[in-house]
C-alpha cells in the first residue's frame, strides 16, 4: 500500500499519537485541506483525462456556456441589478469562470457590464493558478479567503462531495487509530448524554457541509445557490467513502495520503433540510441531463463534431448526465416560473418544490 505524502503521514499519526483516535471528518480535511500537504490545499489536486478524475469543466468551454445562460436569466429575475455577482467556490485553476466570462461578454454585453465574478479561495497556490488562467478578465474577477455578503448567485461544481464527513451507523462511530503504525479503523459508540440523532445541529456526519450552508445564507443578501454534485435523496443514501487517484478507485482511504482525491456521495435531503430551516426556498432539483437540456431547449448549437462529443459525455446518462444532480435554492426571491435549467425537472415533489 502506498501511504502518500511522507510529511502529511508523519503529522497525522503525531496527532493520533498524542490525542487518541480522531473522526474520520478530521483525517479527511487533514488529507484534502493541510495547510501545506492537503490533496488540494497544496494544487496536487489534478482533473481531466491526464489528471485523477474527470469532471463537467473537464469536457471543455461548453459546460460554462450553458451555465452562462442561466447566471443571465437569474440576472434578470433579480431585474437586472447594477451589481449582480457570481461567487464560486472549488474553482480549481478558474477555467470554469473564464468560460462563462467569455460567454457572458459575447452574447449578453449588458449582463456582462453589471456582472462581478468573485472567487472564494483560500489556498495561494490555487489563486495564482485562476489569476493567470483569468488574466484578460482581471478587471472583472476578485479573490476572497472566505465568503463575503452579496447579491447574485453562488455557484458549486463537486464542492458538497468533498467536505470532511464523519463516519456514522447508528450509535457508532468509525475513528482513525493506529495500530502498529499503521493507520486503522477503530468503533466507538458516540459519546453524547442525549440519543445521537444523524440530523441534529452540531451533530450531523455532514457537518462541514451544512456549516457552509448556514454560511451562504447568511451572506446571500438575495439571489440563488446552484450546486451540482453526485448524490442521492432520502433512503437511497448510502453514505460510501470515494478514494480516487489517476482514475482508479483505490481500496482504503489510507492510501496515497495527500495525493488522491477522498469524497462521498451527498445526503440531499440533509442539505435541503437545512435550506428550508434557514427560509431558503427550493428552485429546482433534477439531474443535470434534464437541467442541461432545460438551458439548451430552443437553443440553437453549431453543427460540430467536437461540440456533439461534448453535449453527449455533459448529458448522456450513463456518463456525466445522471451521474451529477443539480440543487437550485433561492432567496428573497418570488416563485414564479421555473428557472430554464430546471423546466424539465422530475424531482419537484420529493424536495418540497414551490
Amino acid at each position: 500500500m502506498k501511504l502518500g505524502n511522507p510529511d502529511l503521514t508523519r503529522c497525522i499519526r503525531t496527532e493520533i499519537e498524542n490525542q487518541g483516535p480522531i473522526s474520520f471528518a478530521r483525517f479527511m480535511h487533514q488529507a484534502l485541506y493541510h495547510p501545506e500537504h492537503g490533496y488540494y490545499s497544496s494544487g496536487r489536486c489534478a482533473i481531466g483525462r491526464k489528471g485523477d478524475y474527470f469532471t463537467n469543466v473537464s469536457v471543455g468551454p461548453l459546460f460554462g456556456e450553458i451555465l452562462a445562460a442561466q447566471f443571465a436569466e437569474m440576472w434578470e429575475r433579480l431585474g437586472s441589478v447594477e451589481d449582480f455577482t457570481i461567487i464560486e467556490q472549488g474553482a480549481h485553476d478558474g477555467q470554469f469562470a473564464r468560460d462563462v466570462l467569455e460567454s457572458v461578454q459575447k452574447r449578453a454585453p449588458e449582463f456582462f457590464a453589471a456582472l462581478r465574478y468573485r472567487i472564494v479561495e483560500p489556498f495561494p497556490i490555487l489563486q495564482d493558478r485562476q489569476s493567470r488562467t483569468l488574466e484578460r478578465f482581471r478587471d472583472k474577477v476578485e479573490w476572497r479567503d472566505s465568503l463575503q455578503p452579496f447579491l447574485g448567485v453562488h455557484f458549486s461544481n463537486e464542492l458538497l462531495d468533498a467536505m470532511p464527513v464523519r463516519l456514522i451507523s447508528g450509535n457508532m462511530e468509525k475513528l482513525v487509530d493506529l495500530k502498529n503504525d499503521t493507520f486503522v479503523f477503530v468503533e466507538r459508540p458516540i459519546s453524547q448524554q442525549a440519543t445521537f440523532q444523524p440530523r441534529a445541529q452540531g451533530d450531523a456526519f455532514n457537518q462541514a457541509a451544512l456549516d457552509w450552508l448556514d454560511d451562504v445564507t447568511a451572506k446571500l443578501q438575495r439571489g440563488y445557490v446552484i450546486a451540482i454534485d453526485y448524490g442521492r435523496f432520502g433512503d437511497e443514501f448510502d453514505g460510501s467513502v470515494q478514494v480516487r487517484a489517476q482514475h482508479q478507485n483505490l481500496d482504503s482511504p489510507f492510501e496515497q495520503i495527500g495525493q488522491a482525491d477522498i469524497t462521498m456521495h451527498v445526503d440531499w435531503s440533509s442539505i435541503v433540510e437545512r435550506a428550508q430551516a434557514n427560509g431558503l426556498r427550493v428552485a429546482g432539483f433534477t439531474d443535470q441531463h434534464h437541467f442541461l437540456t432545460g438551458l439548451l431547449s430552443g437553443r440553437e448549437l453549431p453543427d460540430s463534431p467536437k461540440l456533439g462529443r461534448e453535449l453527449q459525455t455533459l448529458l448522456h446518462p450513463e456518463m456525466l448526465g445522471r451521474a451529477f444532480q443539480v440543487l437550485g435554492l433561492a432567496k428573497h426571491i418570488d416563485p414564479g416560473a421555473p428557472l430554464a435549467g430546471f423546466k424539465f425537472a422530475r424531482e419537484r415533489s420529493a424536495v418540497g418544490e414551490s
